[in-house]
């Protein structure tokens, strides 16, 4: 990660910005102070679809077209 200055962010904006798009983390302070991380962009169909993969490897397929009025047990 990348640790900058507020006036070297503000000067190179543009720059900074396409590195972060580019996959690099940067941080900015003032006076030696955290400002704010710089982050790549999250791909968040990506993240669901990977999140869906692992729920359906543990998933259990059971009866779930029994009438309402029956006794029914999603997790047995």
């Amino acid at each position: 990660m990348q640790t900058i200055n507020i006036s070297e962010f503000r000067a190179n904006l543009l720059k900074y910005l396409e590195k972060a798009n580019a996959g690099e983390q940067i941080s900015v302070t003032s006076n030696g102070k955290l400002l704010a991380t710089i982050a790549p962009p999250v791909n968040q169909r990506e993240t669901a679809r990977q999140q869906l993969r692992s729920l359906a490897s543990t998933a259990k397929i059971h009866d779930v077209t029994t009438p309402t009025d029956c006794d029914w047990n999603a997790l047995s």
